[in-house]
């Protein structure tokens, strides 16, 4: 594909370089010397997977001196797993510890321990396939002996960052014509490893699953969006496309935004008319299929129906084969009939979407949309889960300090260069394509011949938008960030490597010439890595060398007194984040836990998080009841909280979803009232009788309080409240 690309940018000469026009630029190696280009690529993959491999290494030896996790107990190591990630990592060894794999997947399809009282479908709740892929692929490959399973699963997740670097450094190759850019692509991956991925710390993450994938698809969209592919070409890079996509989209439950966006980059790009009316469809009917193909393996999950690209890609289709003549007429015509056409598409979107949402009667992603509404000051801020997200650090807008990184290591700068040069050149582009005569359409300029006017390369101008939309995104809500500057990597690459670019600023320097631009694309990226080098091997030397420990007695003693001490179908009712980890190193059975994606468990995780609130003991007594709840546990961290501001931290969006009055000094809404009852986790612990006839407190440490939840309540217990309450 290389090679046809450069022998063809021979035959055109200097007319290559002029614009953005549809070849990519040359690749390293003389088509004089044809062995050259061979040797020329091979380097290529070489380099590929050597840093690739540096990067796998990089993160595993991270993650290990951060833990010293070969030294910890298994305890120890399930512990690391925080929050989330604990509960995804048990169904990996609620796997290996079945039976048969068609128990364990029997036991996820019909599971009874993640939320007590009920029977859910964990394939169709969770995007835990992969768990399940690599349960059976360690229970079929005779590794057992030699390597342990939670070895396995972190190797795994760190080779798939492998696979992300190769990706990121294809695409920057791709778009260049150079290896050098990918080169530079993967030294900058690295050295903004803080920035670009959190792997090392959040190894379970679905992101940490999934973005390699979505890289990889990347990739593809930008083979497939070259010129000059065959038919063969064309159909593998379809198919490759279907399978990066539906990759990523089996792997994280966030992939219908993600995806949205991405639909939205390829409807602007029809509307300026980079694309053919072929490669839209393609790629709108590529995500379609994706999309439904995890839907029927997640036993027909309605959020994925109900899910707004879904509706998007449906609409816009549907109104762009109605208006046929949509690229026709004079510039100002056509600008007006786009601006309708983009106003039947959103109206039409929100209609099927709606009734989509109605007749499926789906309400699981509604916290997702009021943290939206409330993050543009739309809708309530006192709502209990948007508040929830809204407060934590990662669903903040991008920090500056970010940027002040990314410059650091000398990526900020050709990116916004190269951002800034590209939209200019595409604006330009678009202004033409508007005003071309007679509605020339991109699939008549594709055979145009020498004499068009300028046409920018649509893998170009897919990744430019790419960049930019999710750009935005990150700016928005900083854990998306790691969407985007994987790929920015990509992109400031080839700005640096790519030679159209050069060739508009020499050509604007007057100074262009076939061997200045030569020498100007190869000596830039290899100084910039040579700086780098130089500026950042020291500190990443330091950075491995760094050793520190896992110590986290209080958690460890509460799981090992769990599993000792209390029965095995015990429920246990407390924060999500650390009922993950009981279920994970005990295997009891939860009320509720981070996987938020239901409205029933959001419902029930704000009545077991009254534990927290200014309650009556009576009350709690009765939600914990309600959930089936044995033990709950109370941890100090969360009842004296001070990580948070008063506002966000978890009492006060209590008290607030209460219409209590907040904790502390400072100011209240006035319809807030003050509490009748002292707040529950600080009040059980004076074990006052109206308290302890409800609760018996059966473990303590200087982090946590757990109470047996009595079957029967006493009948003196309301009597004793009431006069409590009237002292």
């Amino acid at each position: 594909m290389w090679d046809k690309k450069r022998s063809n940018a021979t035959h055109q000469g200097g007319k290559v370089g002029i614009s953005l026009l549809r070849g990519s630029g040359t690749c390293s190696g003389s088509p004089q010397w044809p062995w050259l280009q061979y040797v020329s690529v091979a380097t290529g993959l070489l380099l590929a997977v050597v840093l690739a491999l540096s990067h796998a290494w990089c993160v595993n030896a991270i993650h290990e001196n951060l833990l010293w996790f070969s030294q910890l107990t298994e305890v120890e190591r399930e512990i690391s797993f925080r929050t989330e990630c604990g509960l995804y990592y048990s169904y990996f060894k609620q796997m290996l510890q079945a039976p048969s794999i068609q128990e364990g997947l029997s036991d996820l399809i019909h599971d009874n321990l993640t939320e007590s009282k009920r029977t859910i479908n964990l394939l169709q709740r969770m995007n835990i396939y992969q768990e399940v892929f690599l349960s059976v692929l360690y229970r079929s490959l005779p590794i057992q002996s030699y390597l342990e399973p939670v070895y396995f699963y972190i190797y795994t997740v760190f080779s798939l960052q492998a696979v992300y670097v190769i990706a990121l450094y294809l695409t920057a190759w791709l778009l260049s014509g150079s290896w050098l850019a990918g080169t530079l692509t993967g030294v900058w991956y690295i050295l903004n490893r803080v920035d670009t991925t959190r792997v090392e710390f959040t190894i379970s993450l679905r992101e940490n699953w999934s973005l390699p994938f979505l890289a990889l698809q990347v990739t593809t969209i930008t083979c497939f969006l070259r010129p000059q592919l065959s038919a063969l070409q064309q159909k593998v890079m379809v198919w490759l496309m279907y399978v990066t996509t539906f990759c990523f989209c089996l792997t994280w439950q966030f992939n219908q935004f993600i995806l949205l966006v991405q639909a939205l980059v390829i409807y602007t790009l029809d509307c300026a008319d980079f694309l053919t009316t072929t490669q839209v469809t393609t790629l709108y009917l590529v995500q379609v299929s994706a999309l439904l193909s995890v839907w029927l393996l997640q036993f027909c999950n309605s959020m994925i129906l109900g899910s707004l690209v879904l509706s998007f890609i449906v609409a816009a289709l549907f109104v762009r084969h109605c208006q046929s003549g949509l690229k026709t007429g004079s510039p100002l015509l056509r600008l007006g009939k786009l601006l309708l056409h983009s106003a039947m598409v959103l109206l039409l979107t929100c209609t099927i979407n709606y009734l989509a949402k109605r007749v499926l009667q789906l309400r699981s992603d509604e916290h997702i949309f009021k943290f939206i509404q409330s993050k543009l000051g739309l809708g309530s801020t006192r709502d209990f889960d948007a508040s929830l997200y809204l407060c934590e650090e990662a669903f903040g807008l991008l920090p500056l300090d970010t940027l002040e990184r990314l410059a650091g290591t000398l990526l900020l700068y050709p990116y916004v260069l190269t951002l800034l040069l590209l939209s200019g050149m595409l604006a330009v582009a678009a202004l033409q394509n508007l005003s071309r005569p007679k509605g020339g359409s991109a699939e008549e300029r594709k055979g145009g011949g020498e004499g068009r006017a300028v046409a920018f390369r649509p893998d170009v101008a897919y990744n430019l938008l790419h960049a930019l939309f999710y750009g935005l995104l990150a700016f928005s809500t900083m854990r998306m960030k790691y969407i985007w500057t994987g790929h920015m990597c990509a992109v400031a690459a080839y700005g640096v490597c790519g030679a159209e670019l050069w060739t508009l600023l020499l050509n604007t320097l007057r100074c262009n010439s076939k061997v200045l631009l030569r020498l100007v694309r190869y000596a830039v990226p290899v100084a910039m890595i040579a700086c780098l080098y130089y500026k950042f091997w020291p500190k990443l030397m330091v950075e491995l060398s760094e050793l520190r420990e896992f110590y986290d007695p209080d958690t460890v003693e509460l799981m090992t007194w769990i599993s000792t001490k209390t029965p095995k179908w015990a429920v246990f009712a407390g924060s999500m984040q650390l009922l993950a980890g009981i279920k994970l190193c005990t295997g009891r059975v939860l009320t509720n836990h981070p996987h938020y994606e239901d409205k029933d468990l959001r419902e029930r995780t704000k009545q077991v998080y009254q534990v927290y609130a200014r309650r009556s003991p009576e009350e709690v007594y009765d939600i914990l009841r309600a959930t089936g709840a044995d033990y709950v546990v109370l941890e100090n961290s969360i009842c004296y909280e001070r990580r948070h501001r008063r506002g966000c931290r978890l009492r006060d969006l209590l008290d607030l979803a209460n219409g209590h009055v907040m904790d502390g000094p400072g100011e209240n809404d006035p319809d807030l009232v003050p509490a009748s009852h002292p707040r529950f986790c600080e009040a059980i612990k004076t074990e006052d009788a109206a308290y302890s006839a409800l609760f018996t407190r059966t473990f303590q440490n200087k982090t946590f309080h757990v109470y047996r939840v009595k079957q029967k309540r006493k009948k003196s217990s309301k009597t004793s409240s009431e006069a409590s309450g009237t002292q």
